[in-house]
């Protein structure tokens, strides 16, 4: 997604595909069932490593953040995109403008955000650093990298 301009949507992605709207089933709800789900929700605490073996028939992990103070959604978001998954990956909840771009950087790539963001506000965000001092879970190539090869 390039240009945010305009943008009102209150589901903001960074993908090309269309969005997943089947509702998400909780980790309990998809592990006990043995289910054939293709959306899964990960609420605060869950474990995101029990998605692992089942990445391939997941299309949505809709990851909620019910506080903005809450930074355990992040970290399952770098469990999966790192186990494998390459599906949708959506942070639901307590959502700020300020916290996309890092969300992004952990493998988030879409945002149903509770506050309408600014899509301005939003664009100017994604475009404050030119360049990212670590690796994470996107492509971008740490500065040191490119100083150092």
């Amino acid at each position: 997604m390039g240009d945010l301009a305009g943008k009102t949507d209150a589901l903001l992605r960074f993908r090309d595909d269309e969005a997943h709207d089947e509702p998400a089933e909780t980790l309990d709800s998809f592990l006990a069932a043995q289910s054939n789900a293709g959306a899964v929700r990960l609420e605060a605490g869950d474990d995101a490593r029990a998605l692992l073996p089942h990445i391939e028939q997941i299309a949505l992990v809709e990851v909620s953040f019910p506080s903005f103070r809450d930074g355990r959604g992040y970290s399952a978001a770098r469990i999966l995109r790192e186990g494998g998954y390459t599906g949708e990956l959506r942070a639901a909840g307590d959502v700020l403008v300020d916290q996309v771009a890092f969300m992004r950087r952990c493998g988030f790539d879409s945002f149903a955000p509770e506050a309408p963001i600014d899509a301005a506000t939003l664009q100017r965000s994604l475009d404050r650093y030119e360049f990212d001092y670590q690796s994470a879970a996107d492509a971008s190539v740490p500065v040191w990298k490119l100083r150092h090869g």
